[in-house]
């Protein structure tokens, strides 16, 4: 089960990748400042998590004016993420959980994602959604056990609403 409303927000410092370089983002520079919307997706270049990021990415200044950031985080290296970024004009800032320890952090990581393949892979991020507040504080915790289940963007928005 995600982390619920009402705990403190973990930290986090994560790689993320764009043609300027590699730079570490630390999920605490936004306290005091900015609300911060945390998209957790299983893997770039799949269908749904391309629909995802891509239909976000249109939307992202209507989150700049209710004063909140959005990240994207998969487990994906930040290479392959930027390469897909690129790829699909992807906007939203992508975060490189490699070791899938945010993902644990925030309770949302498969024992085995894909367990009936070859390919049963540990940590992998379940789809989730999280709004933090300027205080570190969690607002609104979703997460699905199904990957191709999308987050509900309206109640993130009437949440950031609420915060504003």
């Amino acid at each position: 089960m995600a982390l619920p409303v009402g705990s403190k927000a973990p930290d986090f410092a994560l790689s993320s990748k764009n043609a300027e370089g590699v730079k570490l983002i630390r999920l605490s520079h936004n306290f005091g400042k900015k609300n911060t919307v945390l998209l957790f997706f299983p893997a770039a270049f799949t269908s749904v998590c391309t629909s995802e990021m891509c239909s976000l990415s249109g939307g992202l200044s209507g989150y700049e004016k209710l004063n909140a950031t959005v990240y994207g985080i998969s487990g994906d290296s930040p290479f392959a993420q930027e390469a897909w970024a690129k790829e699909e004009n992807i906007k939203v800032p992508l975060l490189s959980d490699y070791d899938h320890s945010v993902a644990e952090a925030y309770s949302v990581a498969y024992e085995s994602f894909l367990p009936n393949s070859n390919l049963p892979l540990h940590g992998v991020a379940k789809r989730s959604a999280f709004v933090i507040d300027r205080n570190g504080m969690i607002q609104y915790s979703e997460s699905s056990d199904n990957p191709k289940e999308l987050p509900d963007f309206q109640a993130i928005e009437q949440k950031l609403k609420e915060l504003a």
